[in-house]
């Protein structure tokens, strides 16, 4: 269920959501690929959408070529490039060997990579991966973060949920968090041409991070007790007091201008969603 959102998702942007267990954030996501209609309030706004869920229905009457090519004569390609498309990315996946087989007697890590492959192959104007990493190998998670990248750098909104905090770590132009039982959201989104900052700090090892960070920052948190976070540079001076004043403390090591910070957006030839209203799902 999810109550009091309102959400307008910036165009050519990675935006990460949020939240514990049961809040609302595969809700949300399903909401803005239109898998489902909010019962009040709406959804505005109809770019070329692409989305891969939590649990992929494998069991279904097809090859994994078949599958893709399917999908992306649904999404209005040729039946010729969809079947190109699909080799494509079968190959970049390191699946193209089970091009043939039934989706039924794919393995789960392999039934994700065709999932993945049948929301790039349209190249959507915005993709929604709801725990899309899950079940991939070391190298097909590599391959999705580029292909992330790719379809920002082409215009693309992509929106993500992953259980790994620093997943695309540093690379998030926006991110959101869906508070209690869906509740709302909260957020922290880089304005146009806004640079980050960031920040290395250390404590005990096994100090987590405190909870509720200015800026809701990107991080990466090591065993030794080294925190690497990535923030907006108006968030910067807030996170560090917050980071000084926790108990453990933590003790600030370097601070810097995030290099390659993402310029301004140019505006996109699609309307990213917006949702408004008090929807409920």
């Amino acid at each position: 269920m999810l109550r009091g959102v309102d959400l307008a998702l910036p165009a050519h942007a990675l935006v990460r959501v949020e939240g514990a267990n049961g809040t609302g954030k595969s809700t949300l996501l399903r909401l803005l690929a239109r898998i489902d209609a909010p019962s009040e309030g709406r959804v505005t706004g109809r770019p070329r959408t692409a989305y891969v869920p939590e649990r992929f229905p494998a069991a279904l009457p097809f090859t994994a070529a078949g599958y893709l090519v399917h999908l992306g004569r649904v999404h209005g390609l040729s039946a010729s490039e969809a079947a190109a498309r699909a080799d494509r990315w079968l190959t970049r996946f390191g699946a193209a060997a089970h091009a043939r087989t039934p989706l039924a007697e794919l393995s789960k890590g392999t039934s994700q990579k065709v999932a993945v492959a049948q929301a790039l192959l349209a190249e959507p104007e915005l993709l929604v991966l709801d725990e899309a990493w899950t079940g991939l190998d070391t190298e097909a998670r590599e391959v999705l973060d580029r292909a992330v990248a790719e379809r920002v750098a082409a215009g693309a909104t992509v929106v993500y949920v992953d259980h790994d905090p620093r997943r695309l770590a540093g690379e998030v132009d926006a991110a959101y968090r869906v508070e209690g039982l869906g509740l709302g959201l909260t957020a922290a989104a880089l304005a146009p041409g806004e640079s980050r900052v960031r920040i290395e700090a250390t404590a005990p090892p096994g100090t987590p991070l405190p909870p509720g960070l200015p800026g809701a920052p990107a991080y990466t948190l090591s065993d030794d007790g080294t925190a690497r976070l990535t923030v907006p540079a108006t968030h910067s001076d807030a996170l560090l007091a917050a980071l000084l004043s926790a108990r453990p403390r933590w003790h600030i090591g370097r601070v810097e201008q995030a290099r390659g910070a993402r310029p301004a957006p140019e505006p996109a030839p699609h309307r990213p969603p917006t949702l408004d209203g008090d929807p409920t799902s």
